[in-house]
């Protein structure tokens, strides 16, 4: 957790307590009559309470879709629509200033790891050159060029290759995704509970102040709310002593 002030006449007391709060989401003292599954109460100020459809067309363009597999004839325009998880799309609508993320693990020395977000500074016809935003290279420009990738799917009964840039465009990304980053502004979506240990602690801990936290959760009905499940497994701790 790395809370700063980013303003100068920032009240400590609301930092203080803001720290606070994410340390017993990461120890879960809130309640210690449970299974490591207990609903914690979001503050108000960090709620979402209302929001139109922009966020689903952001989820939709982030996330792994299921491909029902019809047929036994596997025309172009079929392979061209499978989505792997951890594989590029077949078609991939760039842009200069673009951000984006690594899918592979291209060159640690340079920080170009799988998760690295970097924004598109050039668009050439087989090569891109991207700026990391993040890490100790801030601003540091590389060219991508395209791989050719085999993913396995155990829904297909077939292999095949995809020759494409090893990114996909990242304006959202998963909470183990944001491990390792720290950010001004986090904007937390919780469709559903999350549901391994620490997982919400680690989201909320990527913001380096309260101002920059905003959360939205909905309950089972598709309302918003401001209650979710938070996960701690006092096992872990207790193994470390």
């Amino acid at each position: 957790m790395r809370l700063q002030s980013i303003d100068s006449d920032i009240n400590k007391d609301e930092l203080k307590t803001f720290s606070k709060w994410i340390s017993i989401i990461g120890d879960e003292t809130i309640d210690s009559s449970n299974d490591g599954h207990a609903m914690i109460d979001i503050p108000d100020d960090l709620l979402i309470k209302d929001i139109g459809n922009s966020v689903a067309s952001i989820v939709n363009s982030t996330s792994d879709l299921d491909i029902d597999l019809i047929g036994d004839l596997y025309t172009p325009k079929f392979l061209n629509a499978i989505k792997c998880s951890g594989v590029p799309n077949h078609q991939l609508k760039l842009k200069i200033s673009i951000p984006i993320m690594l899918l592979r693990n291209v060159d640690h020395s340079s920080g170009l790891c799988n998760g690295t977000r970097l924004v598109i500074t050039r668009l050439g016809n087989h090569v891109l050159e991207g700026k990391l935003v993040l890490g100790s290279n801030v601003g540091f420009k590389v060219l991508i060029s395209r791989i050719t990738l085999t993913p396995w799917d155990p829904r297909l009964h077939f292999q095949f290759q995809r020759r494409q840039y090893h990114l996909v465009v990242s304006y959202a990304m998963t909470i183990n995704k944001s491990q390792d980053q720290f950010l001004s502004h986090v904007r937390l979506y919780l469709k559903q509970p999350v549901f391994n240990h620490g997982q919400l602690y680690v989201a909320v801990s990527k913001v380096t102040n309260r101002k920059g936290l905003k959360i939205l959760i909905y309950n089972k009905d598709g309302e918003p709310t401001n209650s979710t499940t938070n996960v701690v497994l006092k096992e872990v701790f207790q193994n470390l002593d």
